[in-house]
């Protein structure tokens, strides 16, 4: 049985995490364990290079914490501000067009796996209130008169009526971060 540590306490991490090991290796056992880390980079980070070193400092983290572990993965999902296609690393822009998407970093002893989920743009009122300093689960607790979605459904669920809700959304970045873990001969 391999072990396996998640940088999350969030149900959604978790479950994502599990089902993408468990579909891209359906003949291994695993033991999924989370331990909740810390990002090293804001509550709620722009860009995508923010949003890479929160993934990337969650696994470094848990490393130190659980050392004996087979596999280590850590997601953060972040925002990334559009201006004329070209990506911003801050909100100091007036900026209409802003997506949301998340990194998964997976490290083993041997190899690192890293994929990004497809991103999707936010509604005006979100916005505007991650404009003003909140976090996106914040401003969608705000907007949608919710209760910690991002531990749920997130706002992606809300906004395609849960055809792809938080965990569906992470599982495929979860299973393209595995590739060179399923195909190591060619990485």
């Amino acid at each position: 049985m391999k072990k396996v540590i998640i940088a999350s306490d969030n149900p959604v991490k978790i479950k994502s995490v599990s089902e993408g090991f468990l579909k891209m290796f359906p003949q291994e056992e695993f033991d999924f364990e989370s331990v909740p880390v810390s990002s090293g980079v804001p509550d709620q980070p722009i860009g995508n290079e923010e949003t890479l070193t929160g993934a990337k400092n969650r696994v470094e983290a848990i490393i130190k914490k659980k050392p004996k572990a087979d596999f280590y993965v850590g997601i953060e999902g972040g925002i990334v501000p559009l201006i004329k296609d070209r990506e911003q690393d801050s909100l100091d822009v007036d900026c209409d067009d802003m997506q949301t998407s998340a990194w998964v970093v997976i490290s083993s002893k041997k190899r690192v796996g890293k994929a990004r989920t497809a991103g999707f743009f936010l509604p005006k009122q979100i916005r505007e209130l991650v404009k003003e300093g909140k976090e996106l689960g914040t401003a969608a607790d705000i907007l949608f008169n919710g209760q910690d979605i991002k531990r749920q459904n997130g706002t992606i669920g809300i906004l395609t009526d849960n055809l792809v809700d938080r965990t569906s959304h992470y599982v495929s970045a979860v299973i393209l971060a595995l590739i060179s873990f399923k195909h190591p001969e060619l990485y």
